[in-house]
């Protein structure tokens, strides 16, 4: 499989190239359709601004869905070399948009290039990052008795305690890579874990910390 990562967090760096001020935000996406919305409203909200460029990956279904734009700047010197630094990464679920104000010096394609690639970079390097992992929601059943040493075991394995209903026993949702699900079902078995029901909902694509 891929490696796919994505971040925590958006970013805003700037930076200043022969004073043209160039803005950058990386910012957190789940669908094409929510990256198109997220750079309309930076056209918005830097709506004096000379250029608005972007690039932006996201994994929709399983398959990267990609795009970029130069946003009037020459062809290939903003949303390609941005595009290129994301591919680079391994980055999905992300629009980086980087903003310039036109400071009245000519950069040259090369200059405009290395500026739109730096603005990106910084933004990127400034985020903390996740690794993107295939993984499972399931549902667990436990008694009261077992409930801290549950606790204990999913923060010893890595399991995300996502809720929980304190009923006539305790019923939590859980969400948790691939190889966990195999090792928590081999403990439910041995009774490594005491549980009385596991049931899976569904595979969805989960985050962890990298």
């Amino acid at each position: 499989m891929s490696k796919w990562i994505t971040i925590q967090e958006n970013t805003k760096t700037e930076i200043t190239e022969k004073k043209s001020k160039f803005i950058a935000h990386l910012v957190k996406i789940n669908s094409g359709e929510e990256a198109e919305e997220k750079w309309q409203e930076m056209k918005k909200k830097y709506h004096d601004a000379k250029h608005n460029c972007m690039a932006y990956r996201v994994l929709e279904h399983g398959k990267i869905k990609e795009k970029s734009s130069d946003d009037g700047e020459p062809s290939g010197t903003a949303g390609s070399p941005m595009l290129a630094i994301l591919q680079n990464k391994q980055l999905v679920n992300v629009i980086i948009i980087v903003t310039r104000y036109f400071g009245g010096i000519l950069l040259g394609t090369g200059g405009l290039v290395r500026a739109y690639s730096t603005s990106a970079i910084q933004a990127i390097e400034l985020a903390s990052k996740n690794q993107i992992l295939t993984g499972y929601e399931m549902t667990v059943k436990l008694g009261y008795p077992e409930w801290e040493k549950w606790k204990y075991y999913c923060q010893k394995n890595q399991i995300m305690i996502q809720s929980a209903q304190y009923l006539q026993e305790i019923n939590c949702q859980i969400e948790l890579e691939e190889g966990k699900k195999t090792k928590l079902l081999e403990d439910f078995e041995t009774k490594k874990v005491i549980l009385e029901k596991i049931e899976n909902i569904s595979k969805k694509m989960i985050e962890k910390s990298i």
